[in-house]
């Protein structure tokens, strides 16, 4: 019996009621009810403008025994599809092969699945739809890939002893998930060394963005020292420039008040001595008068 199916399909040679809601019947096994399961019956619910959903659910003591053990019980089976809102009503203990006899307790117009064969493993038939598909009233839907129970169970399987950590964790005991005592030890140890590892990697990665921070900050102010390195130098430059003018200028105009300075004692000095000599000159003149007298 196959699960879930995916779109519409076109269907068979019944006639279809026009005066009534159409009866259409889906049934499966619906453990694990996932967004597949849901699909297939939002499918068979819009394959009519007007569709009562009748869906179908195995009992586990039919299940268990033609397919194999389920997850879920019949009673959760059976409230899960309740809760889907495609669905108009639930029959339990459904058969694994459908009859006239049940088609007509049911007044089913149609039956919806994909179109796969399902082997009857009651051995009945090839097909456990051979029979509706046989009198027209088979309607075809799609799968939906990359959802199953099947998968999600072996999903599980895979990590197995994750799944059992997280429980024990979570307060279930080693009789509960039916676990030796030396396995919930070496699970737990697992489990805090996987915490150990975790902190260590977290502590590795604050330190690291710690890192990233003083690098990002010291290259900030490296930048910004450049930045003001090159304004100073500049300024410096410019500033030790203009002094330097400053005292070149002073400097030539502390020489050149020397000089001016200079050549005027010299020439003090030349007119002095030009008035020196002149007077000489004058007192020579009156000794030799003085003689010749």
């Amino acid at each position: 019996m196959g699960d879930e199916t995916k779109s519409n399909c076109n269907g068979s040679s019944a006639e279809t009621p026009k005066d009534r809601p159409v009866r259409v019947y889906a049934d499966g096994i619906y453990d694990l009810f996932h967004f597949g399961h849901a699909r297939s019956l939002e499918q068979a619910k819009k394959l009519f403008p007007n569709t009562y959903l009748l869906v179908g659910c195995c009992s586990d003591e039919i299940t268990h025994k033609y397919k194999g053990k389920t997850v879920m019980t019949e009673s959760e089976r059976y409230e899960s599809l309740r809760h889907c809102k495609w669905v108009d009503e639930v029959i339990p203990n459904a058969p694994w092969v459908i009859t006239q006899e049940f088609l007509d307790k049911h007044q089913i117009d149609y039956v919806a699945h994909d179109a796969l064969p399902y082997a009857d493993a009651s051995g009945a038939g090839k097909d456990v739809y051979e029979f509706v598909k046989a009198a027209g009233k088979f309607k075809e839907t799609k799968r939906t890939d990359g959802i199953s129970t099947s998968d999600l169970i072996m999903r599980i399987v895979k990590d197995y002893n994750q799944y059992v950590m997280r429980n024990l964790a979570r307060g279930y005991s080693r009789k509960e998930l039916g676990v030796s005592y030396v396995k919930e030890k070496r699970l737990r140890v697992n489990m805090e060394l996987k915490k150990l590892h975790e902190k260590v990697k977290e502590q590795q990665e604050k330190v690291g963005e710690k890192i990233q921070t003083v690098a990002k900050t010291a290259r900030i102010r490296r930048n910004l020292w450049v930045e003001n390195a090159d304004r100073l130098v500049a300024g410096f430059l410019e500033m030790f420039e203009e002094r330097c003018h400053k005292m070149g200028t002073a400097i030539k105009d502390r020489i050149q008040e020397r000089l001016r300075a200079q050549n005027f004692r010299a020439l003090i000095y030349d007119e002095e001595e030009d008035d020196y000599y002149d007077d000489s000159d004058i007192e020579d003149e009156r000794d030799e008068d003085n003689i010749k007298k």
